[in-house]
This record gives structure tokens, sequence and C-alpha cells, in this order.
């Protein structure tokens, strides 16, 4: 039976699967707006003209981290600094005012997570002005004022105390040479190359300077190797001077226009990026990470990021869960709650009903038979105006007279007294009741 709950003068404006779409949507981007939340996404765009993968600018990397995301990898951009040491592939591009001993401090833990690819910066740039944006100009486009090394490239320990130097100017631009590609930087400007001893190299400019290479560390890298023109390392386990610590390499580019998205106009230089990529990871399945931390955009783990981070998110999903099993229990109830009725109603019937229920969840109905007999008798007694003082021998005597004089053909009334005593069960109990109730009826009525 339907109850229409809508106010007297109008019907329900919604109907119930307009409501159950509406909760649901509301339910879903609640919890899209707390995911983005904990996932860092909720916090303003990173496109500030930065050397980073969310920078647009030309000295940003946004092109690199969207070109390896169209190639089939998982790319992420992290703004978490607890997240530098998972696995993976992860991607630094530290600007020219990096702490070194941080830099250091996330190579050497780097060593055993998963390979790192470490883009020097170049260039002296920042983010145009709204007001002083020519026409046509976008958001991240940046007025470059300047180039050098980075001063922190030489503390770097890990890398072994590296030379950065900048070449001259050309006006074809340098050419550059790895992994059997042929290119050149953008825009006519000198290259940026790097010496040291600790360093294998892996691209080279026109003097065979390099522009890019790996770290060499003890440990056996065979792509990067092979594309270095190197003999391939050999360790044997049981070598004491074998440091099994070192297991995943550095790689080092010391000229950021061979991957950034000035350079990433010419595609040589996608060439390349995919070619550093894939042996870095030597042949292995990675996840790509960009940092974001050095860059000035890191943020601390909160409440809602492990809400959504294994193994909390096992119990957030239990409890979306639940809480849909409760919204549609809820959904489901049809009309108004009942109103809880009284535990004890009123009136003899009521009584009766409860007296009745106690006997039978008790399973003493055979209790009943001979308070039963007695009430028969006390009637019958009264209808045919018999003495109360003669005792109910002498009582069930005169009802059996009286009752063979009327219907001689119906059972006496002391047999129908001892039936119902004798009777077990509830439904030859019932059966012997009746019985004796319809032997009243014959004499009373």
């Amino acid at each position: 039976m339907s109850v229409d709950t809508a106010p007297a003068g109008g019907g329900n404006p919604f109907t119930a699967r307009a409501a159950l779409l509406l909760v649901l949507f509301g339910a879903l981007v609640f919890i899209a707006l707390l995911w983005s939340i904990g996932a860092g996404m909720a916090g303003g765009s990173t496109n500030d003209g930065g050397s980073h993968a969310g920078g647009k600018g030309l000295t940003g990397f946004a092109a690199f981290s969207e070109f390896l995301e169209e190639r089939g990898y998982q790319v992420r951009k992290s703004r978490n600094e607890g997240a530098l040491d998972d696995p993976g592939l992860l991607v630094l591009t530290p600007p020219f005012n990096a702490d070194a001993k941080k830099i250091d401090a996330i190579l050497e833990k780097r060593s055993t997570a998963g390979p790192t690819l470490l883009i020097l910066p170049k260039w002296l740039a920042t983010e145009i002005p709204a007001p002083m944006r020519p026409p046509g100009a976008k958001d991240g486009w940046v007025l470059i004022f300047g180039e050098g090394p980075p001063v922190w490239g030489e503390d770097v320990e890990a890398l072994g105390a590296l030379d950065i130097k900048s070449g001259e100017a050309v006006s074809s631009g340098a050419t550059w040479t790895g992994f059997g590609i042929t290119g050149s930087l953008p825009g006519g400007k000198a290259a940026q190359t790097m010496a040291t001893g600790h360093v294998l190299s892996l691209v080279q400019d026109a003097k065979g300077q390099t522009l890019a290479g790996f770290v060499d560390d003890g440990g056996s890298y065979p792509a990067l190797e092979e594309a270095a023109g190197v003999e391939p390392v050999v360790r044997d386990d049981d070598d004491d001077d074998y440091d099994h610590d070192y297991t995943y390499p550095v790689v080092v580019v010391s000229d950021p226009d061979l991957l950034n998205n000035y350079g990433f106009a010419r595609k040589e230089s996608a060439m390349l990026a995919q070619a550093l990529v894939r042996a870095a990871m030597d042949g292995e399945d990675m996840a790509v990470k960009f940092d974001m931390t050095l860059n000035g955009h890191g943020r601390s783990a909160n409440l809602l990021t492990l809400a959504f981070t294994p193994p909390f998110l096992a119990a957030t999903l239990c409890l979306l869960m639940a809480m849909l099993a409760v919204g549609w229990r809820a959904f489901i109830r049809f009309g108004p709650p009942r109103k809880a009725g009284l535990a004890i109603a009123f009136g003899k019937q009521a009584l009766v009903a409860n007296s009745s229920g106690l006997l039978r969840r008790a399973r003493r109905l055979h209790l009943l038979a001979d308070p039963y007999v007695d009430r028969v008798r006390e009637r019958i007694a009264r209808a045919l105006a018999l003495p109360k003082q003669i005792g109910k021998d002498a009582t069930d005597t005169a009802i059996d007279r009286a009752m063979a004089a009327r219907s001689p053909d119906s059972p006496p009334f002391t047999e129908l007294a001892g039936r119902l005593r004798a009777a077990r069960g509830s439904k030859h109990i019932v059966k012997a009741a009746h019985d004796l109730h319809a032997l009243e009826r014959t004499l009373t009525r």
C-alpha cells in the first residue's frame, strides 16, 4: 500500500529515479573532489614558467612528459617528497638554486629504488607578467635573460664533481650525436657540456664533448654501456669490491635543450628522449615520475592522500561500500516510518491474545484443560439451576442426565471432559475443547 507524503496542494516534483540520480551524482562529485585534493590536483596550475614537467614555456618539460604518456608509459607528476623512493624511472629537473645536498641524498636513495634521469638547468628565465605579454602570448611563456651552468653542479658527490661549461654559439645550432641519432640544438645557441671521469658519454657534440651520459658507479648497465660503446661490466657476486647497493643507473643530461619544450620542436629530440628512457630502464617495464618538489611545488602527505593510497585504500573502499549500502537502504524505504505501537495493548481481546501467546510460547497448553472444564461446568450448572453444594461429581452426573435427555446420541459431559484432560498437542486440545463447547451450547440454548 503506497503512502503519499507530498504536501497538500501539489505533487512531488522529483521522481524516485531523479532523486536517486541526483544523490549519486553529488556523491561521485564529492568523492572525486576528495581524491583530487588528496592527489594534489586541486592546488592550482603548475604552469608557472618553471623548468619542470608542469611548465609549458620554452624551458619547461611538459612536452617530454606528454610525449612519454602518448607512447604508453605510465607518467605521473610527483609533488610529494615521500614518493621519491618509489620504484620506477624518476626524472629530476632541479633549478639553479637547488640544494646540492638534497640532490645528492635523492640520488643515493634512488640507487636501489630505480633509475634516475637528471636534467641540469641552463636558462635563466622567468614567466612573462600578464601586463607585459605581447599579443598572442599564453600563460607559462617565459622571458629568457641569460644562460649558464648551475652553481651546485660541482657539489653533488654522486656525480663526481661535474665540470659544466657552455660552448660558443653557432649560427646553425650545435649538433649532437647519440644512440645512432643526429640532431641540432634549437635557436643557434651553444651547447652546455660536462666533463668528469665519473660519467660515460651517451650523447656528444661535434667536438666530442659530452651532452648526456650515465654515472659510472660500478654497476652493470648493459643497455647504457652498449650505447656508450664501452665494454660491459661483468661483476662477480663473490667479489668483495663489488658494491651491491648500486643497482640502478643515474643518467645525466647537461644540456636541457635536448629534452625541454624548446628542443622538442624537433623530431630528433623526441627520438633521443625515447632512446634515453629505454636505455635507463634497460628493458624493464616501469612507470615514469617527474619530480616537482625541487621546483617548489612539493606538498606534504595528508589524511586524504593516505586515504587513497594503499594499504589504506582498502579501508576507504570498504567505507564507501558501507555508505552505499546505507544509502540504498534509506532510498528503498517506502513511505513514512511506522508509528511505534504499545508494547501491551489495552482491552480484553489484547489481554486474551497476550495470554494465549505466552502460553503458546511456553508450550504449556495442556495446563488449560482443568480450568476450562471447571468454567464450562459452572456455566452449565448455572444454566440448569443446579445447587452449588452438591460437589463436582454430583454436578457432572446431573449434567450427563440432562444431556442424555436432550441429545441421547451425543457423548456425555464426563467423557468429553476426560478427553480434554488427556489431550496432548495443540491440535488435539483445540478439538477436545471445541467438542466440550458444543455440548455447552446444546444444554444452555
